[in-house]
């Protein structure tokens, strides 16, 4: 009777995870090729015009130019790293989650001041983009948590 109760909880858990991973909007499964080229994804950023808003942490690019300035910057110390599901969504459909900046800074009329790139972005250019950002995110080491008794 123990075994067949342990096979049903593992049963279930393997249920619970794989229904939190599925569903069209889930970015499980999510992959972009791994031949993104960060030196080209550079070239496309500037290219593209991103740098008109975007400042790039560690990287002296031309100056955001835009105004009022967008205070998201792209790159350097993160909690976790960031998925290239995560990266691309936020450039081509960017009102779909918004960075956590004060709202008022980096949206107008309740979208995004950041247009969507959908229709100006090759596939080229959107893995060599994210490679690039990737390049450019560095996850923050925490020190564990010791207790001394």
């Amino acid at each position: 009777m123990l075994h067949g109760s342990r096979v049903l909880v593992i049963a279930a858990l393997l249920s619970a995870g794989a229904a939190c991973d599925s569903g069209r909007h889930s970015s499980a499964g999510f992959r972009l090729p791994a031949d993104g080229d960060t030196e080209r994804g550079r070239q496309a950023f500037v290219k593209l015009g991103c740098h008109s808003c975007h400042e790039v942490s560690g990287l002296d690019l031309p100056r955001p130019t835009v105004q009022p300035l967008v205070p998201v910057v792209l790159g350097g110390e993160v909690d976790k790293k960031l998925s290239d599901a995560y990266l691309l969504t936020a450039m081509i459909n960017p009102s779909y989650q918004l960075a956590p900046y004060p709202k008022d800074q980096i949206t107008s009329g309740g979208v995004s001041r950041m247009p969507s790139y959908s229709d100006r972005l090759t596939v080229r250019q959107a893995i060599d983009v994210v490679a690039f950002l990737q390049s450019r995110y560095v996850v923050r080491q925490t020190l564990p948590a010791y207790t001394y008794h």
